[in-house]
């Protein structure tokens, strides 16, 4: 991963949740020693206009499915129930 990957987070309203999602994924993948990556939020009436470029959509809420951009929808973030799975499915969406 030496070009930096583009991850948009979605929710409901680009607030809170997304902030701690987009943090979570953030130091997760630090953690692992991945930091080319940039994180956006928004809504998930937003992602439609914000997907070109985008190598990821993570979103806590239902988003249009025919983006050609893989889509992980999670609370694993906010639960923690799942969580490490759905890093591993993170990491593996950015490595295409």
């Amino acid at each position: 991963m030496d070009t930096p990957k583009r991850i948009l987070v979605a929710c409901g309203t680009a607030i809170a949740t997304s902030t701690v999602v987009a943090k979570g994924i953030e130091e997760a993948l630090k953690e692992r020693g991945i930091s080319s990556v940039m994180i956006r939020q928004c809504k998930a009436s937003e992602v439609r206009s914000l997907v070109d470029g985008v190598n990821l959509i993570v979103t806590t809420t239902p988003v249009p499915t025919d983006l050609n951009v893989p889509v992980i929808q999670t609370l694993a973030f906010l639960t923690g129930i799942g969580k490490e799975e759905v890093i591993e499915q993170i990491i593996e969406a950015l490595k295409d």
